[in-house]
């Protein structure tokens, strides 16, 4: 029997908010008619995040936990390779989103896209409780990415993006990067094998515990780029489409 929907959550030291965001994550698709799993993907956490997630494993029969190896990148590829819905949903351990929001991005509302992002800059997307030097930050380093390498994306880092399954197949099989780029990487090669991307205005609340650094994650994702274009150029993207 086939899923609908799965939702892949990379977890690294997230003792502290894997249980809320689990909590409102069941609460929501038990409201659902459409059939899931929730996969966990824990990477080498030193906290007792692979124990948390177990013992919720316990009580819900969807939510399967694995493991992988260091880094959001790696996680998020064992885990879309792994899943089993015709839709495969990634997001982030904090649910900076509401649960309840995924729906934009499944059908019947969202229509003809082979990837659906999530935004906080498309028209009808609303920032809660964001600092503005975070603001600013952020955009500093979305006119980076667009001018390097992604033009008319105005949000690729944000943490909820879903993937038809033939889609997910193709691309993360191809991914290279195990790191925080890992979505850069990703929307790059569906520009290139002419995915269609749809941007998903959402509702989005800024986490003080947030683990992105701005500055430096910014100029990891310069040095990427460059990885991105040097793996292109040498052939390293150049499978099935």
């Amino acid at each position: 029997m086939s899923t609908f929907l799965s939702i892949i959550i990379p977890a690294h030291n997230e003792e502290k908010r894997l249980p809320d965001s689990l909590e409102q994550v069941f609460s929501f698709l038990k409201t659902q008619d459409f059939s899931y799993e929730v996969i966990v993907v824990e990477n080498e956490s030193v906290d007792r995040t692979f124990e948390i997630a177990q013992e919720f494993a316990q009580k819900h029969a969807a939510l399967r936990v694995i493991q992988s190896e260091r880094g959001k990148g790696a996680a998020i590829r064992r885990g879309m390779l792994e899943a089993r819905g015709d839709y495969r949903f990634m997001c982030d351990a904090d649910f900076s989103m509401p649960a309840t929001e995924i729906v934009k991005f499944l059908p019947p509302t969202a229509r003809d896209f082979d990837i659906a992002i999530a935004s906080r800059e498309t028209p009808g997307a609303r920032r809660y409780n964001e600092p503005i030097y975070r603001h600013i930050g952020g955009r500093g380093i979305n006119f980076i990415i667009q001018g390097l390498i992604l033009p008319g994306l105005n949000d690729t880092q944000c943490g909820f993006k879903c993937f038809r399954a033939e889609v997910a197949e193709d691309l993360f099989k191809a991914q290279t990067m195990n790191g925080w780029s890992f979505d850069i990487e990703i929307l790059y090669l569906a520009r290139r094998r002419r995915r269609r991307v749809r941007e998903i205005p959402i509702d989005w609340y800024y986490h003080p515990d947030t683990k992105v650094n701005a500055w430096r994650d910014a100029l990891r994702m310069i040095a990427d780029i460059f990885r991105i274009r040097l793996n292109a150029l040498r052939g390293l993207y150049n499978g099935a489409r």
